[in-house]
């Protein structure tokens, strides 16, 4: 019976994806809906059956920002469905747990990747990068935390294929100088800055373009810090572009908590946001 036990257990973790949790929803009374993003079949939609009983093996596991080892139903080939069954789901351990601004951020992350990401598109730099962004998050610092959630929405606009080569202006492909002033214009690209506008150093860019074709995450969060303001501007303009509007539900949830906490007028000024 050990034995067996044993070999099933090697069996399904030879089987199992690394995943995190992205969002949850309940289905009945005993069950989940979860999406899922995992390493090797990228985001996926599952159902957890039984998940919410008092007493379900799947029930302690599935928290989100925590690293899980998960199993699911493989339909064949021929069969086109959206959801899949969890089937196995362990804590895979190592990651901290989120509090606070820290949670927010965390989500923030979750539903770009749930607005951005195709289903059953696997990105594993991506979901590395992820992986990697949580511990920054977790750390409470007030350069890190901004810097790791920059480095993240580089990498994901580069893996979905929305961000242009820093290093070139995209029109004319001249390369970028390191004392040239750009701006990252979402129609556009890169474009020439003019000398009103609160514009991205050319050695910025470089150094950037550098770190994402190294795949290099904490010199990325690094060169990140340094392009704070104008950085952050950039891309939040390039992800309201291509998401379609200006609204995210994190950062409106974030922004009430906030004012209610700072006891804010709602028509005063909006604290800052991820």
């Amino acid at each position: 019976m050990g034995r067996q036990t044993l070999a099933a257990r090697v069996a399904r973790a030879a089987s199992a994806s690394a995943a995190y949790v992205l969002h949850r929803y309940d289905w009945s009374e005993t069950s989940l809906i979860l999406d899922l993003f995992t390493r090797d079949q990228g985001r996926l939609t599952v159902v957890a059956k039984g998940a919410k009983r008092p007493y379900s093996q799947l029930r302690p596991a599935l928290l989100p920002f925590q690293r899980l080892l998960v199993s699911v139903s493989r339909p064949s080939r021929d069969e086109a469905v959206d959801i899949v069954t969890l089937r196995s789901a362990e804590w895979a351990g190592g990651g901290p747990m989120l509090s606070g601004a820290a949670l927010f951020s965390g989500f923030y992350l979750n539903e770009l990747l749930m607005k951005l990401l195709a289903r059953n598109d696997p990105h594993a730099l991506l979901f590395d990068a992820y992986a990697a962004t949580l511990p920054a998050l977790a750390a409470a610092d007030d350069t890190l935390t901004p810097a790791a959630l920059r480095a993240f929405e580089l990498v994901l606009l580069r893996e979905i294929g929305l961000l242009p080569q820093l290093d070139q202006f995209t029109a004319t492909l001249r390369p970028v100088g390191a004392r040239d002033a750009c701006l990252l214009r979402p129609e556009i690209g890169i474009v020439e800055a003019g000398p009103a506008d609160a514009a991205l150093g050319g050695a910025l860019l470089l150094r950037l373009q550098q770190a994402l074709d190294d795949g290099a995450m904490p010199t990325l969060q690094a060169t990140c810090a340094e392009g704070a303001g104008p950085l952050k501007a950039a891309l939040r303009a390039l992800l309201h572009y291509h998401l379609g509007t200006t609204r995210l539900r994190t950062r409106e949830v974030m922004i009430d908590a906030q004012q209610q906490l700072l006891d804010l007028p709602r028509t005063g000024p909006r604290p800052d946001t991820p």
